[in-house]
């Protein structure tokens, strides 16, 4: 306790002392020192902007394989679904059975490409995911509503198209 006690004094001591003389700068070396100071905020600015760029590429590539994922898993039961409905329609059986299970299969597709949209993912990506969670939605009231075949037709057709350039989106975001 004694040996902190004398440590600390002579630490204090230390401090006390003054120094006599009048204070100038260097100015050879502050050019340099100046140029140093410049450099180092420079260099960590750029770390800085380079380690941002880097959080936001993984935000976007985490947000693309969500989307992309959600949208190739859900469109292609949603497609063997609405497939064995017109399959039904087309051979002349009834249909019925297979209404409901096609209409939940693209509710359920539109809602989980729906719930997987951010905002990390490009504007093109959005609204292509957007256009198919739309025509998704539209085909699965044709069947509800038994539109007629041409307009049913007009709307699958329309979920073909936006599926393929949702695909196509995200195979050329990844």
């Amino acid at each position: 306790m004694l040996g902190s006690v004398a440590t600390v004094l002579m630490g204090i001591g230390g401090c006390a002392s003054v120094t006599e003389g009048t204070a100038t700068v260097d100015t050879a070396v502050a050019p340099a020192y100046r140029a140093s100071v410049s450099a180092s905020v420079s260099a960590s600015s750029a770390t800085s902007r380079i380690r941002e760029t880097q959080r936001q590429q993984s935000l976007t590539t985490r947000a693309v394989r969500s989307s992309c994922g959600a949208l190739a898993t859900s469109s292609k039961d949603a497609i063997e679904k609405v497939n064995a409905f017109v399959s039904a329609f087309n051979q002349g059986r009834d249909p019925g059975p297979t209404e409901g299970p096609a209409i939940d299969a693209l509710n359920h597709s539109a809602d989980m490409v729906s719930g997987s949209i951010s905002n990390p993912l490009s504007p093109d990506l959005r609204n292509a995911l957007n256009s198919y969670v739309d025509a998704s939605r539209a085909v699965a009231n044709a069947i509800a509503t038994h539109v007629a075949t041409g307009e049913f037709n007009s709307r699958v057709d329309q979920l073909n198209d936006t599926k393929t350039k949702a695909v196509q989106l995200c195979i050329a975001s990844s």
